[in-house]
């Protein structure tokens, strides 16, 4: 790798104890989250494709959102149909008085 690659690595991407590393500013549970808000009739395995992370990991983040409020479960046939609560608080003091739904709402407008 040369020296000039170095000084000015991609937007995003950044060099850190000569590694290059990266970072994303919404965790997988968002990103899970928004899957969810944007296709409420997807499999695990579509939502799991949709963030790029693997089924089990979103069987997992599935299970922490709705225990803790941020998503219903509903058991159709076979399947578990999720829906968002968009009037669930963010979980940060700082953001706790803002909702779920203004973060999909906020985040939608991006697209």
């Amino acid at each position: 790798m040369n020296s000039a690659s170095r000084d000015s690595p991609p937007f995003g991407l950044a060099w850190h104890n000569g590694r290059m590393s990266s970072w994303t500013f919404l965790t997988h549970h968002a990103h899970v989250l928004l899957e969810v808000a944007k296709n409420p009739d997807a499999t695990v395995q579509q939502l799991a494709d949709g963030v790029g992370i693997s089924t089990r990991s979103t069987v997992t983040i599935l299970g922490d959102l709705a225990a803790t409020g941020y998503l219903e479960r509903e058991r159709r046939g076979r399947r578990n149909h999720y829906a968002v609560v968009p009037t669930a608080p963010l979980r940060h003091p700082s953001n706790a008085g803002h909702t779920v739904g203004e973060l999909i709402n906020a985040l939608a407008e991006l697209r």
